[in-house]
């Protein structure tokens, strides 16, 4: 049987585009359907029924109909806004890295309710805390853990030897860490200190009480976490590169 034309579901606006001279298509993270993009008719006119609903990063039981290209939005509201806080410019940083990040790495059409409850956990935390970027280090390793890309944190990527106590070396073509040991000698590496690793793979821990870090990441294990991210995109985030500016050394 064909999936019904109309459709109810909860989702996040992740990003927003003009189109024509009223209209805008919004990207969403939804917890049914994974990324998907839907278009919202007349959301731009000052009396539009949507105004407010549809704000970045906000979180809202949507009412879609599928349409041939891009689905419809045709009612919408609110469940979780935390426009206040996001405005605020390191929270904005922040929630715009995480933004990014799902649109890269999550495929459309693809339900990842594992996925959905951390972007919703991070979300909510940006307006807590007195330092937003200081979670992206840990969304970022549990994104890549919800995604099975998750890095070794306690054994050596490439013989398997413990890395308890002992320093390491980003090992990128292995997607997480080397011990001394195996360090190529034909490439710059990053080094990590013993205390880089230990912090390393306290961010990587499972959730305990929501996304606030215990510890704020060190320079080496935030560098780490940011080439590893660049390596598995391809790039480096576009919102890292403003991000950048706001980062407590």
């Amino acid at each position: 049987m064909s999936p019904p034309r109309a459709y109810k579901t909860a989702g996040v606006v992740l990003r927003g585009r003009n189109l024509g001279e009223a209209d805008r298509i919004f990207t969403l993270f939804t917890t049914d359907r994974g990324k998907i993009d839907a278009v919202a008719k007349g959301v731009r006119r000052a009396k539009s029924h949507f105004a407010g609903r549809l704000e970045f990063m906000s979180e809202a039981t949507l009412s879609l109909h599928r349409g041939r290209n891009l689905d419809i939005i045709t009612a919408a509201e609110i469940s979780t806004s935390c426009w206040n806080a996001v405005v605020q410019p390191q929270a904005f940083a922040a929630a715009s890295m995480i933004a990014e990040f799902i649109e890269s790495f999550c495929e459309p059409d693809l339900a990842l309710p594992e996925v959905y409850e951390l972007v919703i956990g991070a979300v909510a935390a940006l307006g807590s805390i007195e330092d937003p970027l200081a979670l992206i280090p840990r969304f970022s390793l549990r994104l890549l853990d919800a995604l099975g890309l998750a890095p070794p944190c306690e054994s050596c990527a490439r013989c398997g030897a413990s890395l308890l106590g002992n320093g390491a070396w980003l090992d990128l073509e292995s997607g997480g860490l080397a011990g001394s040991e195996c360090q190529s000698s034909w490439r710059n590496v990053l080094e990590l200190e013993a205390a880089d690793v230990a912090n390393f793979r306290a961010l990587a821990a499972p959730k305990v009480g929501g996304l606030r870090p215990a510890v704020r990441a060190t320079s080496g294990s935030r560098k780490a976490i940011e080439m590893l991210i660049a390596h598995h995109l391809g790039r480096r985030p576009k919102a890292g590169v403003h991000a950048a500016e706001f980062v407590k050394p």
